[in-house]
């Protein structure tokens, strides 16, 4: 089975999001074979929403998405980044 971590990503960033036009997922090359590095850029207002308080709602969203990774026995690895203001 393989999965679009990217499309899934941002599927669910979407929903959380109020500039869904400034919400971008992209993945990026690794260093290790079974990780797969994702990269959530969104206005900054919107990475502290995906973020939320003291990170919880950056760990749900990381669990949601460890899943489907799990399955294809691979490690994801998400980071939110703020575009610049």
């Amino acid at each position: 089975m393989n999965m679009d971590y990217v499309k899934t990503l941002q599927d669910i960033a979407k929903e959380l999001v109020s500039q869904k036009d400034k919400l971008e997922v992209r993945q990026m090359p690794s260093l290790e074979e079974d990780t797969i590095v994702l990269y959530v850029y969104a206005a900054h207002d919107d990475i502290a929403k995906l973020i939320g308080r003291k990170g919880m709602m950056a760990n749900s969203i990381r669990q949601l998405m460890s899943v489907s990774g799990r399955l294809n026995n691979k490690k994801l690895d998400i980071k939110f980044e703020s575009y610049g203001e």
